[in-house]
């Protein structure tokens, strides 16, 4: 039996996925202690409870996707507003470098895909299925890329790689907070943004919500957005194959910039207010209409690469992020984030960081560089790097 939900009844359901989520964190300490966003425990709880109905009846339920978009884009345009050209030059070369270490990762993942699958004995074009094209690329990259590694004569590479980023989105979501949580305990890091700097951002800061300014900054936040849309069709003609979000990622970072310079006032009070209520809307939805039983029919095989994965991703964000980001808890919010980018999606990558920091403080320089960084490099290289493995294994 299939069940169709309207736009409005996918939007109060997964209200009701958040409140759970939030409910259940808050009474469980393991979910407090190690960082997972409310989204997560309510939106995988359901997409558990789906499989057991499909199971038991055949029960399927069909979500309206529109606002699921909606609330991402508007989501990564109030991530815009938190790039800001004069605090970045600050971090220039830690940018840099996390460039390198980001699309390095690409190369990794590929590497550690094929390699398994010639100990497994299955076609090395499904080993890149499952390494930077499902786990950094994501469900819309396996999609896209399966008719190409099928049309080289790996049977199945489709939907083995929308299984295998659907993998990632969980794993993405569940290890970067006890991997931050180990790195902070084991230096006994603090954020630093609680002993100073707290003037920085104080003049873009408001105190108190007033009517006229929340909708005067949900204005701001719109108009980023309506940017972003323009700046997507751009990006069209660089060749690249970019998320529509990236655009309004930019269209965000456009309106802050030109707030810095005093084109009009900025009130990161309300727009903060914004993306987090996107995020947890996003999230929700996201993993609420998750597909589980994609990972049940998975072999034996697939689950051990795609454990393999996981576990090169941990060992990858504990030694080599955060020891390249300096060490400090700014480094380990980029190991949490680098988790979630790495094996998911940037959305995975900010919940994670989001609920590190809500616990132990701002990470102002991680917050707007990783987001930025692993947007535009994994967006670009990706793609190269997937084409030369394939070229180079089929």
């Amino acid at each position: 039996m299939n069940i169709s939900l309207d736009v409005i009844q996918t939007l109060g359901l997964a209200v009701i996925v958040f409140i759970f989520g939030s409910f259940v964190k808050n009474r469980v300490k393991v979910f407090q202690t190690y960082f997972i966003p409310a989204p997560v425990i309510g939106g995988l709880s359901f997409s558990f409870l789906m499989f057991a109905l499909y199971n038991l009846n055949g029960t399927t339920i069909i979500f309206d996707k529109v606002l699921q978009n909606f609330f991402m884009n508007i989501f990564f345009t109030c991530v815009g507003f938190t790039v800001s050209v004069k605090l970045m030059k600050k971090s220039g070369r830690q940018g840099v470098l996390l460039a390198l270490i980001a699309v390095l990762f690409l190369v990794i993942q590929n590497l550690v895909g094929v390699s398994l699958a010639s100990v497994f004995g299955i076609n090395k074009l499904l080993g890149i299925a499952m390494g930077s094209i499902s786990m950094s690329g994501g469900v819309g990259s396996g999609a896209a890329f399966g008719p190409t590694l099928e049309k080289f004569g790996a049977e199945g590479a489709t939907t083995i790689g929308v299984a295998a980023a659907t993998f990632g989105l969980l794993m993405g979501s569940m290890i970067g907070g006890p991997v931050a949580k180990k790195l902070i305990d084991r230096h006994n890091l603090k954020s630093d943004f609680l002993k100073s700097g707290v003037n920085e951002e104080k003049k873009l800061l408001g105190d108190v919500l007033i009517e006229k300014n929340l909708l005067n900054s949900v204005l701001i936040v719109l108009l980023g957005a309506a940017t972003g849309t323009i700046i997507s069709m751009l990006l069209k003609f660089t060749g690249f194959t970019f998320p529509y979000y990236v655009g309004c990622l930019f269209g965000g970072a456009i309106a802050r910039n030109l707030a810095d310079i005093g084109a009009f006032e900025l009130r990161m009070k309300e727009v903060d207010i914004l993306g987090n209520i996107s995020l947890a809307l996003f999230l929700s939805m996201a993993l609420m209409s998750l597909n589980i039983n994609k990972l049940v029919d998975l072999a034996i095989p697939m689950l051990m690469i795609l454990v393999i994965q996981a576990t090169t991703m941990i060992i990858y964000a504990y030694f080599i992020t955060f020891r390249s980001m300096g060490k400090s808890y700014d480094a380990a919010v980029m190991a949490a984030g680098h988790c979630g980018v790495g094996l998911g999606q940037t959305p995975n990558a900010l919940a994670n960081m989001s609920s590190v920091i809500e616990k132990n403080g701002p990470a102002p320089n991680a917050w707007f560089v990783l987001p930025v960084i692993t947007v535009v490099f994994i967006n670009i290289f990706n793609p190269i790097i997937i084409t030369f493995f394939i070229n180079f294994f089929k």
